[in-house]
């Protein structure tokens, strides 16, 4: 074995891999060093410049993207951004219609009310709305129920059955 295999790495004696490190760039240190004079800037241009605009965003003076394109504020229109991130989407059927499409007795559940045209937006969450009046006893299955819609479905007999998302 030779003496160098056998030394101990430790903190005082590591250094880097051969060619890993790079020297930085020192301008302006004369002609020879071949960043000399202009500094590696070339001459004249903006780019030569003191407080050029080398950022990434800019465009050479042409309008930026973020003033071409158009502003969508307010949380209440439908192609703002999206502000309010916590809010829920979900479609809503009501009584009126159901109790037009369904018999007493049946069992209204999503692919039910599909099938009858109500609800169709893939998923998207069902809500039960309480508008018109429902008189026949009717199961239905949906992911949410309004408070008075409940109240009419369990008055005329029915039940309210939540579905899991």
């Amino acid at each position: 074995m030779s003496p160098e295999s056998t030394e101990i790495v430790g903190l005082h004696n590591l250094q880097p891999a051969p060619g890993s490190r790079k020297a930085r760039k020192r301008v302006g240190r004369g002609h020879g060093s071949g960043m000399g004079k202009t500094s590696g800037r070339g001459h004249k241009g903006a780019g030569s410049r003191s407080g050029s605009k080398d950022r990434t965003r800019f465009e050479g003076g042409q309008t930026p993207i973020q003033s071409r394109l158009r502003k969508l504020r307010g949380p209440n229109k439908k192609t703002s951004m999206p502000f309010e991130r916590f809010r829920t989407e979900t479609q809503p059927v009501n009584l009126d219609d159901i109790a037009d499409r369904f018999a007493a007795g049946d069992e209204v559940t999503l692919e039910a009310l599909k099938a009858k045209g109500l609800g169709q937006r893939k998923d998207v969450p069902v809500k039960i709305l309480a508008r018109g009046e429902i008189s026949v006893a009717l199961t239905i299955h949906a992911h949410g129920f309004s408070k008075s819609a409940r109240a009419a479905i369990e008055a005329a007999g029915g039940t309210a059955v939540v579905v899991d998302a």
